[in-house]
């Protein structure tokens, strides 16, 4: 199967319903290029300084990663709170939970000789499955041309928990696309959908970044609060900081005393 793919003028509810059938989408083009050019102006430092922290046999050796985004580009934002993927989330998350949250949000650049990642499934993390239910959907951004050769995230469609085909384990052979995609475009998955980081052979890195939004009343995978200096953080507005977790869930899960809805978001 090939990934479907969108152009940005798409209804999200037409990606949302082909996401929930096939576990993962493209929308072709979707951010501005000037946006990206300056997250990545933005980040090139930080790149330079610790991009190499998370290197291990997982995330490989000649790949830069940066975690909890929003402390480090301000224009971040744009992509984590972009109204299109929140349309989305809400569409797939929102029947399940009273909010979604953001569960991380990366930065990753492949550099040349780069292996392909090894497939994997992004909220195994979480211990348990509930029957019908998909925990987390992910928004990968390219910040150049997504290609075969130098490292187009890999997919298996239609592997997903609530998917026809859903592999809890991965036959020897299996197909696998590549998200192909041109700079500003988003791939969208489920966290329970099969896929890895492609390998680069070429001469250039590949940059992209990505944002996974989760059901309100999970743990995050990352720890917005303590991440993210609050002096920073209250700078957002309060769509971001909602999604930050400055946010309690209905009545009773994550509430703070001094707000009195129950919906507290001053950071």
């Amino acid at each position: 199967m090939t990934l479907m793919r969108f152009p940005p003028q798409a209804p999200p509810n037409d990606v949302a319903q082909e996401l929930q059938k096939t576990g993962a989408v493209i929308v072709t083009s979707l951010a501005d290029p000037s946006v990206l050019s300056l997250i990545e102006k933005e980040l090139r430092p930080h790149f330079e300084k610790e991009g190499e922290k998370f290197q291990n046999d997982f995330n490989g050796y000649k790949t830069l990663r940066l975690a909890a985004l929003l402390a480090l580009s301000p224009t971040s934002a744009e992509l984590i709170a972009h109204p299109y993927i929140l349309e989305i989330a809400e569409q797939i998350l929102g029947p399940h939970c009273e909010c979604f949250r953001l569960g991380s949000a990366t930065a990753i650049e492949i550099w040349p000789g780069e292996n392909a990642q090894v497939l994997h499934r992004d909220d195994d993390f979480y211990p348990y499955r509930v029957p019908g239910i998909e925990y987390q959907i992910g928004a990968m951004w390219s910040f150049n041309d997504f290609t075969m050769e130098n490292g187009a995230t890999q997919v298996v469609s239609e592997s997903h928990w609530t998917g026809a085909n859903n592999l809890d384990v991965l036959p020897e052979h299996i197909d696998v696309e590549h998200a192909v995609m041109p700079i500003g475009s988003v791939l969208i998955y489920f966290g329970s959908t099969w896929h890895g980081g492609g390998a680069n052979t070429t001469d250039n890195p590949r940059t992209g970044v990505i944002n996974t939004y989760a059901l309100g009343w999970l743990r995050q995978e990352e720890n917005q609060y303590l991440s993210v200096p609050k002096d920073i953080a209250s700078a957002y507005p309060e769509t971001v900081k909602r999604l930050m977790g400055y946010q309690a869930h209905g009545e009773y899960l994550g509430v703070y005393p001094g707000d009195p809805d129950n919906r507290w978001y001053e950071a």
